[in-house]
């Protein structure tokens, strides 16, 4: 009992633990986004690879995050429990040093980055496990989140689609680097029939003798 409540706690206490530090940051304005968000290759800046995911323009852009950031962490440490977190610490790293190196020089914030990687490694896990509860897994991501390729596409003022761009490879990176690691559930199964000798329907050297060796062989009784 207290095992399977500590799990509950985990699912969702650690997304809802990181949304609510989204909201108080926002709110109370701790990570001034002209000082920590991330600018591509400025050495000054470079801290904002860990601090840019926690800063968001307003409310609405905050608000627009919050809901997938939340819905998906409790999905991967619900269903990948034992590569959750290294899964989500790969994303949100790694998304962000490739934006610093080959980003458009700009002031890139916002989780949307870590969004994409985490809707990417849901959606790639399916298809590089290729058992039943992950295919099923990434095909309601593709449903619940298809609209969110058009936020890769170049060129659209006033949001960070390096962010999303690179969010979502590394995502892909993130899922085949871990898919040996077997879930609860995704052992394989031995097959009872593998160690068995063949079968077969005829004799083996069906093809080697003629019909006078045969006859011979029926009168000589072997068989």
């Amino acid at each position: 009992m207290n095992s399977t409540v500590d799990s509950i706690k985990k699912i969702f206490g650690i997304p809802a633990l990181v949304v609510l530090t989204l909201w108080v940051i926002h709110i109370f304005k701790l990570l001034p986004a002209y000082k920590y968000g991330l600018q591509p290759r400025v050495w000054d800046a470079i801290t904002g690879i860990f601090t840019s995911p926690l800063i968001h323009s307003g409310y609405e852009h905050l608000s627009s995050n919050s809901v997938p950031l939340f819905v998906l962490m409790s999905m991967i440490l619900f269903f990948y429990r034992r590569v959750a977190i290294p899964s989500i610490i790969i994303i949100y790293l790694f998304t962000g040093i490739a934006v610093w190196l080959f980003a458009r020089p700009a002031n890139h914030i916002g989780a949307s980055g870590v969004v994409y990687g985490l809707v990417s490694f849901m959606f790639w896990s399916g298809l590089f496990r290729r058992n039943m509860r992950s295919i099923v897994l990434a095909l309601v991501i593709l449903i619940m989140y298809s609209g969110y390729f058009h936020g890769i596409l170049p060129n659209q003022e006033g949001i960070s689609w390096e962010s999303h761009l690179f969010g979502a490879i590394v995502g892909i990176f993130a899922a085949y680097l871990l898919k040996g690691v077997k879930e609860e559930g995704e052992e394989e199964e031995e097959h009872v029939w593998e160690d068995e000798e063949p079968r077969y329907f005829f004799p083996r050297d069906l093809f080697e003798k003629t019909l006078e060796e045969r006859e011979m062989d029926k009168l000589l009784g072997d068989d």
